[in-house]
């Protein structure tokens, strides 16, 4: 019965997976109970739909649109204050332990961050969106993924290097994209759709669509035909 209803809530919320029946019921019902308490709290918070979980941190709510079935998991920080509104699309969850950060420093406005429709990210993601970062549609990530949108300058031998200001480009990444564990996106850097970036890769550099890339720095080992 339980594992019933989880499955007319999957595909009433877009979810087109089938459940393995090999699953004791007990684990559904732990989930659904979960679901409830992350909904009433999302409730609580934000007024909408939105699946939060305990000992999560939102600042600057106004500036931050959020889908219907959006999942924050648990002890995430997520700070709203960047020039432009942060998005996150229906159906998109982000996992426990991360931290969205958009103005690290008194002395830049930071840009934000979009992440499209049916995106997952995993545990421990940090994204550095002071310089900006764009996720499109169904993308997932492992754990322990990182985001820097900024660069520190250091042309002048004169000065220390904390004082000598940072650039930004902003980082993007595209639709139905699957990122490895502790794969670290540095500013600049741009990815196709339907890409592969290998566990551990650091990214650096415009990559195109179609295309699975790893290394350090991250080269492209072969195309997706």
């Amino acid at each position: 019965m339980t594992k019933k209803l989880f499955q007319k809530l999957l595909h009433k919320s877009g979810k087109n997976y089938t459940v393995d029946p090999a699953i004791p019921d007990g684990f559904f019902r732990k989930i659904l109970s979960q679901r409830i308490t992350m909904l009433i709290r999302g409730y609580l918070k934000l007024g909408k739909k939105v699946y939060i979980g305990p000992g999560c941190t939102i600042t600057n709510k106004r500036n931050i649109d959020f889908g219907n079935n959006v999942t924050i998991a648990h002890n995430t920080k997520i700070d709203g204050y960047a020039s432009e509104r942060l998005s996150i699309g229906n159906g998109s969850s982000i996992g426990a332990y991360s931290l969205i950060r958009c103005t690290s420093h008194p002395s830049k406005y930071g840009k934000g961050l979009t992440i499209g429709n049916n995106s997952a990210m995993g545990r421990f993601t940090e994204f550095g969106a002071a310089g900006g970062i764009e996720i499109g549609n169904d993308v997932i990530m492992g754990s322990y993924v990182s985001f820097h949108s900024e660069n520190h300058n250091f042309a002048n031998t004169t000065k220390l290097i904390r004082e000598q200001g940072v650039t930004s480009k902003g980082i993007k990444i595209g639709n139905n994209v699957w990122v490895g564990a502790k794969v670290t996106f540095l500013d600049g850097c741009v990815v196709g759709n339907h890409c592969v970036v290998a566990a551990g890769a650091v990214v650096n550099g415009v990559f195109p669509d179609n295309c699975v890339i790893g290394g350090v720095p991250a080269k492209i080992i072969k195309n997706i035909e």
